[in-house]
Formats: structure tokens, sequence, C-alpha cells
């Protein structure tokens, strides 16, 4: 496959512009022998003169016109690449970031970053898939720039930044009947409980922690996200055990009390992770920026 200079093109679209070769070299700072011999090297490449001379100057021959479209836009395209900035600017991009997140990430975080995009990046939109066991797949292959949550399967392979310690609390309606005052472990145990079944990792540690106390929670209803049985239980007699930021969210929103969880528990760290295509992704590092300034503990 012949290939051919992209300098043999400029000098085809000075000549071509110019209608001269002394006023093609002027314009590309070169001099005119060196001018001569890449027009020399044009005329070979293509069998065909090119350019003729007339009263007019150097005037196309019928290839000549028809290749300076394509030439042209050969050497924008070049120069697209070459100028191609890794700068990010929010104010201006229209880029649809994909994050991958649990319902409570959704709930604490997509308000205040949507109310920061509005500020800085108006164009910028978000685009919110749920946390699965396809998550890692979705990083490595770019159909996801970023996964938000206590993810323990992403610990290995992918870069992290942790945001914030999370730990839990009990809810219950403010109009519960026999929860007042202070909650037991007896009674923590006695009462039915609301209990989430696929909203992330972090809903596993209350029953692992019980299981190692050789105690167990008495389950009456299991349901998928944390939004959906806060409601239920404002309206029952249902206890449940959320993460702390989840509560204190809802709390303001409808009818509970909150109160510590009556044995130990272990915290837990909500990170942001990401796959090394992105890792120096110029947008990426924005978001992730944005991300640990409006969520890491102070």
């Amino acid at each position: 496959m012949k290939t051919i200079d992209t300098r043999l093109l400029q000098v085809f679209n000075e000549i071509y512009a110019k209608k001269s070769v002394s006023n093609a070299a002027l314009a590309l700072g070169l001099p005119q022998p060196a001018v001569s011999i890449a027009l020399a090297k044009l005329r070979e490449h293509f069998g065909n003169p090119l350019f003729v001379r007339t009263t007019d100057g150097m005037v196309p021959t019928p290839l000549g016109a028809e290749l300076i479209e394509p030439a042209r836009a050969a050497l924008n395209a070049v120069s697209a690449v070459v100028d191609f900035s890794t700068h990010f600017e929010p104010s201006t991009s229209k880029r649809v970031f994909k994050i991958a997140m649990t319902d409570i990430s959704q709930l604490i975080l997509l308000p205040k970053l949507w109310e920061r995009l509005r500020l800085t990046a108006p164009g910028v939109g978000i685009d919110v898939f749920p946390l699965s066991s396809d998550t890692p797949q979705l990083l490595e292959s770019g159909a996801v720039d970023l996964a938000l949550g206590y993810v323990p399967e992403l610990e290995a392979g992918f870069y992290q930044q942790r945001l914030f310690s999370q730990h839990f609390v009990c809810m219950v309606s403010q109009n519960h009947p026999r929860i007042q005052g202070k909650l037991k472990l007896k009674q923590y145990l006695q009462e039915d409980h609301a209990a989430i079944v696929s909203s992330g990792a972090a809903p596993k540690i209350i029953d692992e922690t019980l299981h190692a106390m050789g105690k167990e929670r008495r389950i009456a209803l299991r349901i998928p996200h944390f939004l959906g049985a806060s409601f239920v239980v404002e309206l029952t007699d249902l206890l449940i055990t959320i993460p702390q930021r989840l509560a204190e969210v809802l709390q303001g929103r409808g009818a509970y009390v909150i109160y510590p969880v009556p044995f130990a528990i272990p915290t837990y760290e909500v990170k942001q992770h990401w796959h090394e295509r992105y890792h120096h992704d110029a947008a990426s590092r924005w978001l992730r920026g944005v991300i640990a300034d409006l969520l890491t503990d102070a």
C-alpha cells in the first residue's frame, strides 16, 4: 500500500490555494526548491502533473481538482489528532458519565452531584446503573465509568478511593407500638424486621455479625431496595437496620425514630472504584474529584 507524507499534502494544498510554487513556499516557510521537489514527488505518486502553468498561474488538472477536498480533509484530521487536548472543560462538555451505584448512593449523592453539575457543568449528563455481579465486567469494558458504594469484589484489580466510613442505625415508625425510648438487644431480636436482599454487600454485614454472636433476627419482609423498605417501615411496626447517612436523609422526609444498633457491628467504607482505562481520562478524573469533594469525610 502506497503512503504519502502529510507534508506533501500541505504543499499540494498551498499550491492549489496560491496558484504559485514560490508563493506556496513563502506560506509554508520553505525554500522554493524544496516545494518544487515536493511537487515532483506528488506528480510521481499520482502519475499526473496535478498543476499546469497558465497565464493565471498554476491551475489544477482535473485530477488535482478532484484531490483537493480529500487532501484538505486528511490535513484537518491530522491537525485534530495533533492538537487533541487531554484537558477537560466541564463548563462546555456534553459528556454523559455512566455510574454504577446502590440506591443508597443514589439518595445520598445524586441530589448533591446534580446541584454541582448545574453550576459547573450544565451540559454534562449522568446515566445511573445498579451495582450487580456484572459491575466488574462493565468497568473493564468501559460500559461504566465509575462504581460507587461498598463493593468488596472491586477491592482487587481496580483503582479505588475511600470516600467515607458508614455505620448502621435502627429505624422504626414514630408511631411504633412497642419501641419507645430505648432499643435493647432482646427487643431487637423479638421484633419483626424488614431486610434488604439486593442493594449491595453492606446489608449482609448485619446478619453475619448476628450469626457470629449466635443470634438471629426475625425477618418478616425481604425487599430489594432500602427506599421501598423505609416507606413500609413508616406505616407498619417493622424495624429496619440501615446505614446512618441514609437514615439522616429519610428522617426529614417521614415519621421515623432512629436508635443505635444494640450490639457491636462493624463499620464499612464506601469507595469509588474505576478501571485502568479511565485512570488518566481527564473527564473521569474531574468527576472523581467532584464526588470526593461532595462525599469525603471532613
